[in-house]
């Protein structure tokens, strides 16, 4: 008598709420809900057309940085030098425009070849050194910021850098990256748009593509997934690449519309930007996480940076609520990963 057939886990019938609960983003999701809700009640401005596009607006330069660091977790890869960076090519721009007499369009050219050269040079050290990425991107981090402070200083003799306003293809370059929408009477940034197309496209190429099949395999095990053809090496430096390109993105878009730039901006910020995936359901060991997830996370932080003030609390909460948010995220992520792995077994 042959032995029963085994019934192939692929092809197994899942309920739609089983599918629901595996999915990296739920958490986030239920999270996002809440807090519109919760400030919705306590302000009436805050859930107004203008509240809206109040608190779209911070979240949506969050959201671009961490739909590239999410991606770039999954891939099992962490950079700390991000932050810093967006204030490195926010400086290169408004310098080479307004100290070099580029226009303002070659100016955000250059900048972002050298987004891109940090971005690799990262890849790069840390693929053949086999170095941990916290300490070689925190080494860059290092580096950045004494090169944004010094140079800033040397050719301005302080630490702010102005004078975009009226520079050739400014405004044509204002208009791509800072200008508005006017949706029914309401200002919306144009990065809220930015935001939105990055995670649609992060999202299809997560699931849709064989890169985004190497990014979960690298991030789940470098070793093994070598040795079935990934190209482990190649896979994390274009990771390092993409989080460069869109800390170059923020970094001017903020320029264009500040018309300047801080040789201290940006520093800080990579935590936030790590804490937002990580709400949006990406494990810190890598393998497991989602674009849709970490533009959640960064929602979550946008609604409460404004809905706090909205609310007329004092700001020094913001950080509390964030802290609170991010054990409640990593808990959840834990149930959810768990919860999936147990499926998969029975």
């Amino acid at each position: 008598m042959s032995a029963p057939a085994v019934p192939d886990e692929r092809v197994a019938a899942v309920s739609p709420v089983r599918r629901l609960l595996v999915r990296p983003e739920l958490g986030a999701l239920i999270g996002a809900v809440v807090v519109f809700v919760f400030f919705a009640l306590l302000s009436s401005t805050f859930r107004s057309a203008d509240g809206v596009a109040n608190w779209l607006d911070p979240a949506s330069t969050l959201g671009i940085m961490a739909v590239a660091v999410a991606l770039l977790m999954i891939g099992g890869e962490f950079d700390l030098s991000a932050g810093v960076l967006t204030g490195t090519t926010g400086l290169a721009v408004t310098i080479l425009a307004t100290r070099f007499g580029l226009n303002v369009w070659l100016a955000v050219l250059l900048s972002l070849v050298l987004a891109l050269a940090v971005g690799l040079a990262n890849g790069y050290v840390v693929t053949r050194t086999k170095l941990p990425s916290f300490i070689v991107t925190l080494g860059m981090f290092l580096v950045l910021q004494g090169l944004n402070l010094g140079v800033t200083k040397l050719l301005t003799g302080n630490v702010l850098v102005g004078g975009l306003v009226g520079r050739s293809g400014f405004d044509s370059a204002h208009l791509v990256f800072a200008s508005s929408v006017v949706l029914g009477g309401t200002y919306f940034k144009v990065s809220i748009v930015w935001w939105l197309v990055l995670t649609v496209l992060a999202t299809l190429v997560l699931l849709r593509t064989r890169f985004g099949n190497w990014v979960f395999a690298v991030g789940g095990d470098a070793n093994a997934a070598r040795k079935v053809g990934v190209p482990a090496t190649r896979t994390s430096m274009a990771l390092f690449a993409t989080t460069a390109t869109a800390a170059w993105l923020v970094g001017t878009i903020t320029a264009l519309r500040n018309t300047s730039a801080q040789a201290d901006a940006g520093v800080g910020d990579e935590l936030t930007f790590i804490v937002a995936a990580v709400i949006g359901g990406c494990l810190l060991t890598g393998g497991f996480g989602s674009a849709v997830g970490a533009s959640l996370g960064a929602l979550i932080f946008g609604m409460t940076s404004v809905g706090i003030v909205y609310a007329g609390w004092d700001a020094d909460w913001y950080k509390l609520f964030l802290g609170a948010m991010l054990l409640l995220a990593v808990f959840a992520n834990q149930f959810v990963r768990r919860y999936a792995e147990r499926r998969r077994r029975s």
